[in-house]
């Protein structure tokens, strides 16, 4: 979803290329694109943030108002990416918190827009490339606040752990070798971590590590 239709064009296109991307439907403003999620359902939205009539972030919060609305339609399953240059982070932020699975830089080589799409069509968070780390850690401030603190609370000193490494950047198998864990045992407590903090994905993850100050901007791997 995209106002330039030169862009719109050229994203169509490119996705259209594979056997396994259907493009469902194009949208200049966020308005028309809310209609098209409502028209087609579709797994995965590529959304720009600067739109007309109703911007990215005001799409995202109707999104996930509809989310969490058991009276009115649900678009649990439309995970939505976030195309963005790096003149926007704090709305990337603001995007990331809002439920948005990650997002990808407009001048991203067609393969990544590619990859991107199939890795969050698959539940997957698009934390790769590390863009999405460089953005935190620029707008993360120095004093977390109370509410964020709070929340980690319910969670143990292995999960806090884990969690300091998914806002890392880590993968289950890289969290798995520094702990001294299985894979497995690695996706577990991250699978646990996400249903007591009732956040959707490893992106939620990432904010919560830096917003509650258990990782904090200059943190190595």
């Amino acid at each position: 979803m995209d106002d330039q239709e030169l862009v719109r064009a050229g994203v169509r296109s490119l996705l259209e290329r594979e056997g396994d991307i259907e493009v469902a439907a194009e949208a200049e403003d966020g308005r028309a694109a809310l209609v098209e999620v409502d028209r087609h359902r579709p797994d995965v939205v590529l959304l720009d943030l600067q739109m007309p009539v109703m911007d990215g972030l005001a799409v995202l919060r109707e999104l996930e108002r509809r989310r969490v609305d058991t009276s009115g339609r649900r678009h649990v399953d439309t995970r939505v990416v976030v195309l963005t240059t790096f003149g926007e982070d704090a709305n990337v932020f603001t995007a990331l918190r809002l439920g948005a699975a990650g997002f990808l830089l407009k001048d991203a080589r067609p393969r990544e827009l590619r990859d991107a799409v199939r890795t969050v069509a698959a539940g997957e968070a698009l934390l790769s490339p590390g863009v999405t780390r460089r953005v935190i850690e620029r707008l993360a401030g120095s004093e977390p606040p109370p509410e964020a603190v709070a929340r980690l609370e319910a969670v143990t000193f292995r999960e806090r752990e884990v969690l300091a490494l998914v806002g890392r950047g880590m993968s289950n198998q890289e969290i798995g070798a520094k702990l001294h864990l299985s894979p497995a045992t690695a996706r577990t407590h991250v699978g646990r971590l996400l249903a007591k903090l009732g956040v959707r994905d490893r992106v939620g993850l990432v904010v919560l590590a830096y917003e509650s100050g258990l990782v904090r901007a200059g943190d190595g791997r």
